[in-house]
């Protein structure tokens, strides 16, 4: 379980500082919820902030350097926001559930004297057991790979220097590599080895419908990779585990992919599964490499929102791409109930599509928006002027947005 209150970016692209949500700092701010749409014109910053997350996610599956020459970023030159000398930083405010303290992470990357990425500090913060109100404690406190950690799931160090609790030096011997990687691996450090596993569910899509027509051996798969080539995988892996509910599932899928009758597994001689699509019109099925790209983008949604183990937070890029526009509410409205309103499932979405937003509350989607430096700014819809006042007299977002009356 697990979802981020607020984060904040500083000197990651166009993200020169931008704070969304609820941080320790700013804590009178509303968190996010559990559905957040980002909107803006191109070029404002939305692939830059999915490719944030994905930057983390990225660090903490290998190192910091590795991560700053991943998916074309370049290196980290070409990361870090133009003209600034500062180092790029992060702050996640972080929650369990919800009667759990919260937990801010803090993470800065800089470069060392030869001009390689590397981790500068890292912190982990929470509150004691019973103190709603008193200043969090430090439990993980790295600078330069070297610090310390407290074990077990409560104590730390308060900035005055007084301890509570076991508290561990530590050194690292590597410093590309994130602190909360290798101290997440022991058990002593229960909460760093919660809080990485929260990270490591991380799942960033970028869905290809060519990958997804690709046919796989027959090798169940709990969860969808980044871009879908294991969709059928992904089917035999629910087949296996329940098939009456899996056909439950492809049973209410169909009813929101157009022009399908209804979708069948099929078991193939080398034992691996297939989908069958059966279109309106036609005796015969369809298997995945003769549906269009449309189709296989709604399925894969689809079954995203109904995987047996959710990672518990999922970053879209776009997904109106490639779909007709008047699929585009019913989707959203989909993946905004599929989220619901615990700590199970987080949804980032980044779209130029109204018709998707028309879905939506004010208070579930963000406007980016590039000022005249050069940078983007986040503003919650709910705080511009008039909106709030405005879907309650029976607009929708979508329309607002279009009318430009935000963003």
């Amino acid at each position: 379980m697990g979802k981020i209150l607020g984060i904040s970016i500083k000197n990651y692209g166009c993200l020169k500082n931008i704070r969304m949500g609820q941080l320790y700092s700013d804590r009178q701010a509303d968190p996010l919820g559990n559905m957040v749409a980002i909107i803006g014109p191109s070029g404002n910053g939305k692939s830059t902030l999915a490719d944030a997350f994905g930057f983390i996610a990225d660090c903490i599956s290998t190192d910091v350097e590795s991560a700053c020459d991943a998916n074309n970023r370049g290196g980290y030159d070409q990361i870090v926001s133009q003209g600034s000398k500062d180092p790029i930083e992060f702050e996640l405010y972080y929650k369990e559930t919800s009667n759990s303290r919260p937990i801010t992470y803090e993470l800065t990357i800089a470069k060392d004297k030869t001009g390689r990425p590397y981790v500068q500090k890292e912190r982990l913060r929470q509150r004691k057991a019973n103190n709603k109100n008193g200043r969090p404690l430090s439990f993980l406190n790295l600078q330069e790979g070297k610090g310390y950690v407290f074990e077990g799931k409560d104590g730390g160090e308060n900035e005055d220097g007084t301890v509570e609790g076991n508290k561990v030096e530590v050194s690292l011997n590597e410093t590309r590599r994130l602190g909360i990687v290798a101290l997440g691996a022991m058990k002593q450090y229960s909460r760093i080895e919660q809080f990485l596993s929260f990270l490591r569910s991380w799942y960033l899509c970028y869905f290809s419908p060519d990958a997804a027509r690709q046919t796989q051996t027959a090798a169940p798969t709990a969860h969808l990779n980044r871009i879908g080539s294991n969709l059928n995988n992904v089917a035999q892996y629910m087949f296996r585990e329940n098939a009456s509910e899996f056909k439950k599932i492809l049973s209410e899928i169909q009813s929101k992919i157009p022009n399908i009758d209804r979708i069948e597994p099929e078991k193939m001689p080398n034992g691996q599964m297939v989908l069958q699509f059966f279109q309106d019109g036609f005796k015969e099925p369809f298997y995945s490499p003769r549906m269009s790209d449309g189709t296989l983008k709604l399925f894969a949604y689809y079954l995203l929102l109904h995987e047996k183990d959710p990672r518990r937070l999922v970053f879209i890029e776009e997904p109106e791409n490639g779909l007709y526009h008047q699929y585009l509410s019913a989707l959203a409205g989909e993946m905004s109930k599929s989220v619901g309103t615990g700590y199970t499932k987080q949804l980032f979405v980044t779209t130029h599509s109204p018709f998707f937003v028309n879905a939506l509350q004010p208070e579930q989607v963000w406007v980016l928006k590039k000022e005249a430096d050069g940078f983007s700014t986040a503003k919650r819809a709910s705080d511009y002027d008039l909106v709030d006042e405005m879907i309650e007299a029976g607009a929708q977002m979508g329309d607002l947005w279009y009318s430009k009356y935000f963003g």
